[in-house]
């Protein structure tokens, strides 16, 4: 091992040694001076010293001695400056990206020079044996040993950065950028292997920080910027890894990324949290887990909603839309059905995690299965306002499979939706972190669910269908498809079904008589069956001998029938506000228990970060202690090694020493060396000025001598200087005039020439200027001309709009008058009608005051016997009295004369028919004493009066003989 006395002294060595070729020698020099423990303090040269050690390691490849000096020289700078360690360490990854680009670049084919399965695996045997066998090495394979190792080094320098910085609190932005550059190397160059093991890498780094939580210089997660930090490489993580499609290391990343946000018990930033539920949600879809996928979907929507506000309705339509789908693509069946207890137990389990990763929190005892749900989730939609949001398609489709009873043409309804659904896409433009909305993809659920809900409605319609007839009415899936999922329904207990291929039917078995199903089909027939005996066979209802009585019966009921819906409505009122009130009560309850349960958090944090400051402090105490005893035994070691002690041991060895003590003692020897010291110079200095002035005085005569042969020597150089220069100046003046004899006779041609181009410029110029003064004429005239246009276009604009305005106001005036006018005339017609009413209502009470006298004149005309005539030939039978009461038709029927069955004078007219000229009816009951029974030849015209009624209209009505 080669010794330097400074630093500098091992970078020259190393250098000379570079230029003659020995890089390895070179590079153990460098190594031996960074491992040495002498050079334990950090100077500046020291970091010059790492650049060439870097330098070196990578232009030999030499990663392990990089891994070795990077570790050394943090142990140098980490306490005193450790921005040197983080320069060096970018230097080193950028010499290593650029020597492994240099290389690619170099290479014509990548894709072969980089088909290797495992970079840190060694060569294969078969690539040994060929490498033995054949004698010329081809193209691809000159190529893989040109760009792999370059490569094989660059991840080799991800993993010694990553190492290196796992542990150290001041340079966690550099560990980030470090593991997001090897992130995108896994991304650039599709390594899945290498992808995988960084991951487990770093999970092993976070892994052992939650461990050794002691650690000196550990990160503290608790911080937000640690935290942002960390989350941001796990989001990055994830992304590469749907990109590369590893969903399982994808789905561990989702987990990470879920343990990081829960250990610190706070929410991270909402556009974090959109790439997170995105990258979840494109994870359970290609996972075939339909229902998480709604739900982490449901999420992404709400967050979009809640916080971006440059999402346009279009945007938040596609979305609303896209969660509805995803909602519904949901199979309606319970998958686990028939499970034994061990499977129901695990799958428990498995939802109570996947809750967990999506955010919604469930109750334990009560499980998942009820609370993750197809039904469950689309209450959610319709609770949380996405129903509001979607496309017209979309929630017709909806209606149609969820809402509608159509077995026969359902497929044929809802394949034109699916067509017009296939074709809606886009990227939102306000939401970067949303992948794609690709509404095709929910397609093939959708025509599955269509196919489970034909064959639903089917089972309860028919018993038996034919398979041409079902293939028919499912037209976008073969059978065969049709078969595999009525098999699976049928192995959930969905539907009820027997396939026959010999006989080309499908048989739905009958339901058991207690099933939901069949209960609802018979309440349904009992019903419909009940109505139409009803309809068959009415209830007869009896003649009340005390209907006189019930006149306001059915004012009666129907004041009932409105007293019982308030009561109900307010029946149903207080049962919304006691269940409004338990929600309330459950709601205080719950942030009861969550605000005692974060005050408990609060103490046990405040308790844990006193425990942490006080085990802290004392080991910050305990250090220094330390130190100072280790100051303290260096001074005193120090102090025995001086160069009069030699031999001589301290009197305070063996004692409990202090700093101060040995500080002072170390002080006092060092200021008597210094004064000995000075004392030397003193005298040294004096010898010196002795010899100087002997030197000055032998050297002052010898001086002087040499002065003057100079001068003698100068003044002869300056003559002969000066006639040179004389002899070259005539030489110069000859020729001078000899060239000046010869251009003398081109000097008016000159002239002419130069003349000749002045007047070509004026000319030019007079003519710009007056071009150019043209054009600024013509602008000018131009500008006025605009202006004036402007001036009467927005002349015209103004006395259009106050025309306009003024029409306007007329036509308001117009309609303002016209209005006026017909509530006139709607006064003066309505107080015509009431006249009319008036005059017609007091007509009637005029014919209803005649008809009660001419009854009254009846009657008491009726208690008068009739005068018999003598001469008649035909005695007409005398009239019955007319009673109120029901009795009384003559014994026999004789002949009435036309004269007797004429209406007498005075008599008051015939009753009026049920319904006047004004509508309305005539309520009153029917009087029995003014009927009268017809003879047994069925005559029903009445015995007086000449006006005939109509029998459909006539308030008369015949009854039978009593015999």
């Amino acid at each position: 091992m080669a010794t330097f006395a400074k630093p500098e002294n091992a970078l020259k060595r190393a250098e000379e040694l570079i230029n003659v070729g020995q890089k390895q020698a070179a590079l153990q020099a460098l190594h031996d001076l960074i491992t040495s423990k002498r050079y334990r303090a950090w100077q500046k040269i020291l970091e010059r010293i790492m650049f060439k050690y870097v330098e070196l390691c990578v232009d030999m490849r030499k990663g392990r001695y990089a891994k070795d000096g990077l570790i050394q020289y943090r142990i140098v700078c980490q306490q005193v400056n450790v921005n040197s360690l983080e320069e060096v360490i970018k230097y080193f990854m950028q010499l290593a990206t650029e020597r492994a680009e240099h290389a690619r670049n170099q290479a014509q084919a990548l894709e072969d020079a980089l088909d290797v399965e495992d970079l840190e695996a060694d060569k294969r045997p078969e690539d040994l044996m060929l490498s033995y066998v054949s004698g010329e090495k081809g193209k691809d394979r000159s190529d893989r040993e040109l760009v792999t190792p370059w490569f094989k080094f660059l991840w080799e320098t991800y993993r010694t950065v990553l190492e290196i910085l796992r542990n150290n609190s001041k340079l966690e932005a550099l560990y980030a950028m470090t593991a997001h550059r090897a992130f995108q190397f896994c991304k650039q160059y599709k390594r899945a292997t290498e992808f995988r093991r960084l991951c487990e890498i770093i999970r092993n780094h976070l892994a052992n920080l939650n461990k050794y939580r002691d650690q000196r210089d550990r990160p503290d997660l608790s911080a937000p910027e640690s935290l942002q930090l960390y989350l941001d490489t796990r989001v990055d993580q994830l992304k590469i890894a749907t990109n590369l499609e590893l969903w399982q290391e994808a789905f561990r990343s989702v987990e990470d990324i879920h343990g990081l946000m829960s250990l610190v018990k706070k929410h991270p930033k909402p556009s974090l949290m959109v790439t997170y539920y995105a990258k979840l949600a494109e994870i359970f879809w290609v996972s075939e887990s339909h229902l998480y996928h709604a739900y982490a979907w449901l999420k992404l929507f709400i967050l979009q909603r809640s916080y971006n506000k440059n999402l346009t309705q279009k945007d938040l339509q596609l979305l609303a839309s896209s969660v509805l789908l995803a909602a519904i693509s949901v199979t309606p069946y319970d998958h686990h059905h028939g499970a034994s207890h061990v499977e129901l137990e695990n799958e428990k389990v498995r939802n109570m995690r996947m809750s967990s990763l999506i955010g919604f929190n469930v109750d334990p005892k009560r499980g998942t299965r009820e609370t993750l749900s197809r039904a469950t989730l689309l209450s959610e939609l319709s609770c949380k306002g996405v129903m509001t949001c979607i496309s017209q398609e979309v929630k017709d489709l909806y209606n149609l499979l969820e809402h509608e009873l159509s077995p026969l043409d359902l497929a044929a309804k809802v394949q034109p939706f699916l067509a017009k659904i296939s074709k809606i896409s886009g990227k939102l433009a306000s939401a970067s972190s949303v992948p794609e909305v690709q509404l095709s993809q929910y397609i093939p659920a959708l025509e599955k669910l269509t196919a489970l809900r034909v064959l639903q409605q089917i089972s309860a319609v028919y018993h038996t269908v034919k398979i041409e007839m079902l293939s028919k009415m499912i037209p976008f899936l073969e059978f065969s498809v049709v078969e595999k999922i009525s098999v699976e329904a049928i192995k959930h207990n969905f539907v009820s079904m027997v396939i026959d291929h010999r006989k080309g039917a499908i048989t739905f078995i009958n339901e058991d008589i207690e099933s939901d199903g069949l209960c609802d089909h018979l309440m349904s027939l009992a019903d419909s069956l009940n109505k139409a005996r009803d309809m068959i066979y009415p209830l007869v209802k009896k003649q009340s001998k005390v209907s006189e009585n019930l006149y306001g019966l059915a004012e009666i009921v129907e004041k009932e029938h409105r007293r019982l819906l308030a009561r109900k409505s307010i029946i149903e009122k207080r049962k919304e506000e006691h269940e409004r009130q338990m929600l309330e009560r459950e709601r205080e309850e719950e942030s009861r228990r969550l605000k005692q349960q974060k005050t408990t958090e609060e103490a046990e944090q405040r308790r844990l970060a006193a425990e942490y400051t006080r085990r802290e402090e004392q080991r910050i105490r305990r250090e220094i202690e330390e130190r100072e005893l280790q100051e303290a035994q260096a001074l005193l070691l120090q102090a025995e090694k001086g160069p009069k002690k030699k031999g001589k041991r301290v009197a305070l060895e063996g004692e409990n020493v202090t700093k101060e003590a040995i500080l002072e003692m170390a002080l006092s020897e060092q200021l008597k060396e210094r004064q000995e010291m000075e004392k030397k110079l003193q005298r040294f200095a004096k010898t010196m000025d002795y010899i100087e002035r002997a030197k000055r005085e032998e050297e002052a005569p010898l001086i002087e001598h040499a002065f003057q042969e100079h001068l003698v020597e100068e003044q002869l150089i300056h003559e002969r200087e000066q006639l040179r220069e004389i002899e070259l100046s005539k030489q110069h003046h000859v020729g001078d005039l000899q060239e000046k004899n010869r251009l003398v006779r081109m000097l008016e041609n000159k002239i002419i020439f130069q003349r000749r181009i002045e007047d070509q410029r004026d000319a030019e110029y007079n003519r710009l200027k007056k071009e150019r003064e043209d054009k600024f004429n013509q602008q000018i005239s131009m500008r006025k001309l605009d202006r004036e246009i402007k001036r009467k276009l927005l002349f015209y604009i103004k006395s259009e709009e106050e025309r306009l305005t003024k029409l306007h106001e007329e036509e308001e005036a117009k309609k303002l008058e016209e209005a006026e006018r017909r509530k006139r005339e709607e006064a003066e017609r309505k107080a015509k009608l009431d006249e009319i009413a008036e005059k017609q209502r007091q007509r009637e009470r005029e014919l209803e005051e005649k008809e009660r006298l001419r009854k009254e004149a009846l009657l008491a005309r009726g208690n008068e016997p009739l005068p018999r005539s003598a001469d008649s030939v035909i005695t007409p039978r005398p009239a019955e009295p007319l009673t109120a009461t029901t009795t009384a038709a003559p014994s026999t029927t004789k002949y009435v004369p036309r004269f007797r069955r004429e209406k007498p004078e005075g008599a008051a007219p015939a009753p009026p028919p049920e319904q006047d000229r004004w509508g309305r009816h005539d309520d009153r009951p029917p009087q029995s004493s003014d009927r009268w029974r017809s003879d047994d030849r069925g005559d029903r015209r009445p015995s007086f009066g000449g006006s005939k009624l109509p029998s459909s209209n006539s308030s008369w009505s015949s009854s039978r003989t009593r015999g």
